[in-house]
């Protein structure tokens, strides 16, 4: 996401000083050309004015008096039309006639053939406070220079029609600035935060957070780069949740009916099972042989998972039957803890429609759990009740109970409560969980009631067989 910022940030000042550069060049540059190019076009203009007085009324002015007084009367009126301080100077200086003065005025420095232009910006040898628009043209006669005539104007004039043509800059510079920030708000939303969104997905999927939303939505190339993203990572994160489950359920299944065969068989060679009784037990250690292939032929399919859950073999089995051989393999379990398993069966039969294997690996868990929290010579009530089409399943102990805020929870992978650490160190917290998604697959539910200090029940619910009639 700094990379994103940084570059962001950039794209802003880059922004920011696009627009100080052109308003420096709008004020400084450009206001120097605008006020260069009035003074050329307004010089010009006067330019063609002072020709026109020259050629009209400059000889009549050295005529005498007479013809200079109706030459005067002609520049006042050219004045009053064209806005402009209208006089005639010697060469040598003298001011022979002015329209807006009547006085003698000398220019000692005055020579227009210095300038090199026809046009002089200045306050005019120091006679205005200000500068002023000078424009000459010769007074000639006899192929001779006899003076000038001079037409001036004050260039505030100018600088007043510069600074609206300035304003009316500024003003287009702003609209301009405007829309182009309105670009910039929509390759914000539609470029910069889609791309930061999708930056910061591929940071959490890189830190194994594969559930991240990138929330972007857009039918355009940068939506499609999301959606691709985020499909790549959900098929990443459900692979390796299917590994993390795949391992964890071996471990977990494994490890009861191994305990179960290890304590029969040592209790057979070490004379605690009597000879006469091996033949029985013998039969539950086959059976939890039997299991264990069952599991080992079903670790590909736990590890075929799909988004829709597991797959399943549903056949009608006897539920009662199947609980009744699950306890024969805790006998040794509960005599080591004095607890005993008190069933309490609907009927002598009881068909429910599941997958039977994985309804053992529900039984067994729950029961496996029951056993490690419960208190010595206590016992564990294991039931089945009807009612209309379904089949309620109870598991129930006497032991440390569950915390009513970690009954919501127990049921998630791997989650422990604080009683339970001290008597299950060996568990990895998938019992609930793997009975849970287990159920779930099967569309059933499984609930807990539990008191701390008291004991707990877990209940869970099976579809009745409709097929008892044949079984």
């Amino acid at each position: 996401m700094k990379l994103h910022r940084t570059l962001y940030i950039k794209l802003i000042l880059a922004y920011l000083v696009f627009f100080l550069l052109s308003f420096i060049i709008i004020s400084s540059v450009n206001s120097r050309m605008i006020l260069a190019d009035l003074t050329r076009t307004r010089a010009e203009s006067l330019y063609r004015e002072s020709r026109l007085v020259a050629t009209t009324y400059g000889n009549d002015i050295y005529k005498g008096m007479e013809a200079r007084q109706t030459a005067l009367e002609q520049l006042k009126a050219i004045d009053a039309y064209i806005s402009a301080d209208i006089r005639v100077i010697d060469v040598d200086g003298r001011q022979v006639l002015d329209s807006r003065s009547s006085g003698d005025m000398v220019f000692a420095d005055f020579d227009p053939a210095a300038i090199g232009s026809y046009y002089l910006v200045s306050n005019f040898y120091d006679t205005y406070d200000e500068d002023y628009l000078s424009v000459f043209y010769p007074i000639t006669s006899r192929y001779s220079v006899r003076g000038y005539v001079v037409i001036q104007m004050p260039m505030s004039d100018l600088y007043a029609s510069r600074d609206r043509l300035l304003s009316i800059s500024y003003i287009t510079m702003l609209f301009m600035y405007l829309f182009s920030l309105s670009v910039l708000v929509v390759f914000t939303f539609a470029v910069y935060r889609p791309v930061r969104h999708i930056t910061k997905a591929a940071e959490e999927y890189a830190r194994g957070n594969y559930d991240y939303d990138p929330d972007v939505h857009g039918r355009d190339e940068i939506g499609y780069l999301a959606g691709t993203l985020h499909y790549m990572a959900s098929e990443i994160g459900r692979a390796e949740d299917n590994q993390k489950k795949f391992i964890a359920n071996v471990s977990h299944d494994f490890r009861s009916p191994l305990t179960s065969i290890n304590g029969y068989l040592n209790a057979m060679i070490d004379g605690t099972i009597p000879p006469e009784m091996h033949e029985k037990y013998l039969h539950v250690v086959l059976n939890e042989t039997d299991r264990l292939t069952k599991l080992t032929n079903g670790l590909l399919e736990l590890n075929s998972l799909s988004s829709k859950g597991m797959v399943l073999s549903i056949s009608d089995f006897d539920i009662n039957a199947a609980i009744r051989q699950i306890c024969e393999t805790f006998e040794v379990l509960c005599s080591e803890k004095k607890i005993s398993i008190e069933l309490i069966l609907s009927g002598e039969k009881l068909f429910v429609s599941a997958d039977m294997g994985k309804i053992q690996q529900v039984i067994a868990n729950l029961t496996d759990n029951a056993i490690k929290f419960s208190h010595r010579n206590s016992i564990i009530k294991i039931e089945t009740t009807e009612k209309g089409d379904m089949v309620f399943v109870s598991v129930k102990d006497s032991g440390i109970g569950i915390p009513a805020d970690a009954q919501k929870l127990v049921f998630d992978r791997f989650y422990k409560t604080d009683l339970s650490r001290g008597k299950d160190k060996k568990g990895t917290g998938l019992g609930l969980a793997i009975a849970r998604e287990i159920l779930q697959a099967h569309g059933q539910n499984i609930n807990v009631i539990s008191t701390e200090g008291v004991g707990s029940e877990f209940i869970f619910t099976l579809a009745k067989s409709k097929n008892t009639e044949d079984e």
